[in-house]
């Protein structure tokens, strides 16, 4: 018989790559990964993880089991879903991953919403960026994420995940006041390609929006600036310190003294923001509420639903 314990374990070294980053993600140590992957092996009769110099990989056996594991993990948390609602569901505790922004838009609103439809609901947030939100939904660390779609992400069909569409939003260019571009009322992006570069750390979602923009611009851009926070990004403008595209939501309420802001000539790039949650738990009677009040949070003046 599968535990399906185990089964929780093989997924997180599939999205974790390393033995290591698995065991940190699920709050137990290298060695009792590798003891629960020895035990899964010897339950199936198959190898299922190699080992290498560049992290663990599934073996095609492993490859298969994991197709199973993501049905029966999806399975599991509906049946958590039946038995809370069986017992009313009515109060409890959900965790939301999500980022600065999207705290600000939809999260914090959701939580003043759901404090009158749903008081026995508390919510718990997480500040995390788009990439790492989804993570800490598949290694149960948080019961929801707020994420942005990029290069890499879990797709709408992900047998992992169940995803909805919350809002999508511009970006705009930030320059210097005395950018040779300043007087214009929109700016292309190639006719940014000589200048630096403000953009965020690698892995930021929001660093994937400016390269893909860029390079169907047809440049890559010279990023001689990183800071995954947006009043940082613009202060740094402001100090003719490089150019840079911001998500609009993102200059609410920051201080645009010494920059020009310029909504990008032709196809502007595209923040597109979704809730995620385990496949088989959108229906659990305390989750449901959270995702309904962060859809009916999610059109806010300057976005539109993520849909359209």
């Amino acid at each position: 018989m599968i535990e399906a314990r185990r089964l929780h374990i093989l997924r997180a070294v599939a999205d974790h790559r390393t033995v290591t980053a698995a065991a940190a993600a699920l709050y137990l140590t290298p060695s009792a990964v590798s003891q629960q992957l020895a035990a899964l092996e010897q339950e199936t009769g198959h190898r299922l993880v190699e080992r290498g110099a560049r992290g663990a990989r599934l073996t095609p056996a492993g490859e298969i089991l994991l197709s199973h594991a993501n049905a029966v993990l999806a399975q599991l948390e509906r049946a958590e879903a039946e038995l809370a609602a069986y017992g009313s569901g009515d109060a409890g505790t959900v965790t939301v991953a999500a980022f600065a922004t999207g705290i600000g838009l939809v999260v914090a609103p959701a939580i003043g919403a759901l404090a009158r439809s749903a008081p026995g609901i508390r919510v718990r947030v997480q500040d995390a960026e788009g990439d790492e939100s989804l993570l800490m939904v598949l290694d149960r660390q948080v019961d929801v994420a707020v994420a942005v779609e990029y290069r890499g992400a879990p797709g709408a069909d992900d047998a992992r995940l169940t995803r909805v569409p919350l809002y999508a939003e511009p970006f705009d260019a930030v320059l210097p006041l005395d950018h040779a571009l300043a007087a214009r009322e929109r700016t292309a992006l190639a006719d940014l390609a000589k200048d630096p570069w403000i953009g965020q750390s690698t892995g930021n979602p929001c660093l994937d929006v400016t390269v893909l923009a860029c390079e169907y611009a047809g440049f890559a851009p010279r990023f001689e600036h990183a800071s995954d926070d947006f009043r940082a990004v613009v202060a740094l403008a402001a100090a003719g310190a490089g150019v840079a595209l911001v998500p609009r939501s993102a200059l609410r309420g920051t201080d645009l003294t010494g920059v020009v802001v310029h909504p990008v000539d032709g196809v502007a790039p595209t923040r597109r923001v979704f809730a995620a949650v385990r496949r088989g738990a959108a229906d659990h009677p305390l989750i449901r509420p959270v995702l309904e009040a962060l859809r009916e949070a999610a059109t806010p003046s300057g976005t539109e639903p993520a849909g359209r």
